[in-house]
């Protein structure tokens, strides 16, 4: 799987909604190797759409079709300033990867400090095994930069909280130290409206 990010300022959030529905009348029947899309604009008015592909070759010819470029540049008009992108083709799925039946989404954009034994602690880092069963599935993916974005899908924000103050086994508990001393800081991205879409 491949996944680009974009993320910007929102000038017009309910606009940028409207086009993401265009999108998928629109450019959505031309487009190869579309997985599925999450996005959204989060109350400081940060907007994000982690975008799915099978691989980056269907990404990159998504990138390339006149009908994306004509949506694209009507969509930059809602956005204040330039948006960011990131293009990801290391990408780790859990609890199966993006949900649409999530109420709640969670974006983490972080640059950890060693790569490597970040995705070992990933393998060791189960949310089942922490009792974390209002997050329903995730997706981790990292940029060319070396920063991570990791998409987190919960049933709701209320269980997702009632799931932050569980306390985890002391295995756990470890893990997790070891893993908040390697990711850094973390911006949160929440995603209180989540717009979420399939192929």
């Amino acid at each position: 799987m491949f996944i680009q990010v974009v993320r910007s300022k929102a000038k017009d959030p309910a606009g940028l909604k409207a086009a993401m529905e265009k999108w998928q009348t629109d450019v959505k029947p031309v487009a190869k190797g579309f997985v599925g899309a999450t996005a959204g604009v989060a109350d400081d008015g940060t907007h994000v759409a982690v975008v799915r592909f099978e691989s980056e070759e269907t990404a990159r010819a998504n990138s390339d079709l006149p009908e994306q470029s004509a949506w694209f540049k009507e969509v930059s008009k809602l956005m204040d300033g330039e948006p960011t992108f990131y293009d990801c083709s290391d990408v780790t799925l859990f609890m199966g990867g993006g949900s649409d039946d999530a109420g709640f989404v969670q974006v983490m954009v972080y640059k950890p400090t060693d790569l490597e034994k970040l995705k070992e602690l990933n393998e060791k880092v189960d949310p089942a095994d922490m009792g974390r069963t209002d997050i329903i599935g995730g997706t981790s993916a990292v940029a060319n930069d070396g920063t991570v974005i990791d998409t987190t899908y919960f049933k709701s924000e209320t269980e997702a909280r009632e799931g932050e103050k569980k306390e985890m086994p002391a295995e756990m508990q470890t893990a997790m130290k070891e893993w908040g001393e390697v990711i850094g800081n973390v911006e949160y991205i929440d995603l209180r409206d989540p717009w979420l879409y399939s192929a």
